[in-house]
């Protein structure tokens, strides 16, 4: 594992995380409650990939898909009335390949107390043409020493999610072979 991205391959751009790294706000209402009276987690997932696929598509230079989401964790309960910031960068990229970080901000829309964070999730995205076929990304160049580690944890996640794609796919192939179906 390296601290750095790789060297890319000929004429495959560089771009740094702050190139493509943007902040989605969205004011809680009535319609975005669950029956508890909290804001429903899917409305928070939705502008999660929302936010995520803006900085996909931004640092990709086009249209991206949704692969994948991790780790989307859930901090602390919205409000109706919170004034959401949903903050997302790229962390790393691969080939056609990129994962976003996202941080969930919430604020109370009429005080002025700090936003505090009420969630977080990785996404991965692919970039494709206009056939739906994987492209070339840019690489990312983190900048600072966050991003740094960002770029670091992301490779980490990514090694545990192709170890687990690879883990599933073996027992599913043994369990055929035992003639075992679902």
């Amino acid at each position: 594992m390296t601290d750095q991205p790789q060297q890319p391959e000929g004429d495959v751009p560089v771009k740094p995380t702050s190139a493509s790294r943007t902040t989605l706000s969205h004011i809680m209402t009535g319609n975005d409650t669950n029956l508890l009276g909290t804001v429903h987690g899917g409305v928070i997932m939705k502008l999660v990939d929302d936010a995520a696929g803006a900085v996909a598509g931004r640092h990709s230079g086009g249209p991206a898909v949704t692969a994948s989401m991790d780790e989307m964790v859930f901090l602390e309960p919205v409000r109706v009335g919170d004034l959401v910031h949903v903050k997302a960068q790229v962390n790393w990229t691969g080939r056609s390949s990129m994962e976003v970080g996202v941080r969930v901000m919430a604020e109370r829309w009429n005080e002025s107390t700090p936003a505090q964070q009420v969630g977080s999730a990785y996404l991965v995205f692919a970039a494709v043409d206009e056939e739906g076929k994987p492209r070339r990304v840019p690489q990312v160049a983190p900048e600072t020493e966050r991003d740094k580690r960002r770029y670091q944890e992301a490779q980490i996640r990514r090694t545990h999610r192709l170890a687990r794609r690879r883990a599933i796919k073996e027992l599913r192939e043994q369990r055929a072979a035992e003639g075992i179906g679902d």
